[in-house]
């Protein structure tokens, strides 16, 4: 799918998320990638092949005060 040289990274890649944006609707929530990703804002992603990742944000740090 992805034109750009560098090529971006495939869709089962690490670094999926590296690649080109082509699609944005950021009232739905959505981004379709050039490697054929769509990555949503919660972090989730739906792979070309119809995988599904489930969302990976970062917990908050957690602040203990004494």
């Amino acid at each position: 799918m992805c034109g750009h040289d560098p090529r971006c990274p495939k869709a089962e890649a690490p670094d999926r998320e590296a690649a080109t944006l082509v699609a944005g609707h950021t009232v739905q929530g959505w981004s379709l990638l050039c490697n054929g990703v769509l990555a949503f804002e919660d972090t989730g992603e739906l792979l070309p092949d119809g995988r599904i990742v489930a969302p990976h944000r970062p917990l908050p740090d957690l602040m203990v005060t004494a």
